[in-house]
């Protein structure tokens, strides 16, 4: 992975397995959005969906943590039946790229490698991502599609950053510990 070009650590592997990843992380984002969360402010919930494109992005990059996190609102959106909000699936879709940049300096989960400093990038990204997507995506978006109002839609967008980026830093650090250790113990096996 470390020697591959930044167009493909940000595309990622497309393959059988990534897009069945993929599948499978936007099913689960899209239940754990109605289901698996507690209400800060007004459709906004603090969501164990957030880990979804935080495993995701770890195996498989910043673009498929993309697509499940994105496809993963918009099914969301169908399940809890309070209309299509395109305007939030893409906000997810770019907060979740942004977390899924792991590969991109560095960290590479899969072959054991998540340091302090990848960690310390990691919530950096997150912080950034999650402001970018919902603080200026989101609100003109909402704009441009259903002419909403902006006050709210911004105090949503706090409430909903700050809640996304607690579980991604939160939860999400250790998990990224663990997955690497994982496969970092995975990697060191000798021959007898």
């Amino acid at each position: 992975m470390a020697n591959k070009s930044l167009g493909q650590k940000l595309l990622g592997v497309w393959n059988t397995k990534t897009i069945v990843a993929v599948a499978i992380g936007a099913a689960l984002f899209g239940v754990l959005m109605n289901y698996g969360g507690i209400p800060v402010f007004t459709n906004t919930s603090l969501t164990t969906a957030m880990i979804v494109p935080v495993v995701v992005g770890a195996m498989y990059g910043p673009l498929p943590a993309a697509v499940a996190a994105g496809v993963g609102n918009v099914i969301a959106d169908l399940i809890g039946g309070w209309g299509m909000w395109f305007d939030w699936s893409i906000g997810n879709f770019v907060a979740a790229f942004f977390v899924g940049l792991l590969p991109v300096y560095g960290a590479y989960i899969t072959e054991g490698k998540f340091t302090v400093k990848h960690a310390v990038i990691y919530a950096l990204c997150c912080i950034v991502g999650n402001g970018l997507a919902f603080g200026v995506v989101t609100p003109i978006l909402t704009t441009l599609f259903y002419g909403g109002d902006l006050n709210v839609t911004f105090l949503q967008a706090i409430w909903g950053s700050l809640s996304n980026i607690l579980v991604e830093v939160v939860v999400g650090l250790p998990i990224l510990f663990m997955l690497a250790k994982r496969y970092a113990s995975r990697s060191n096996l000798e021959e007898e």
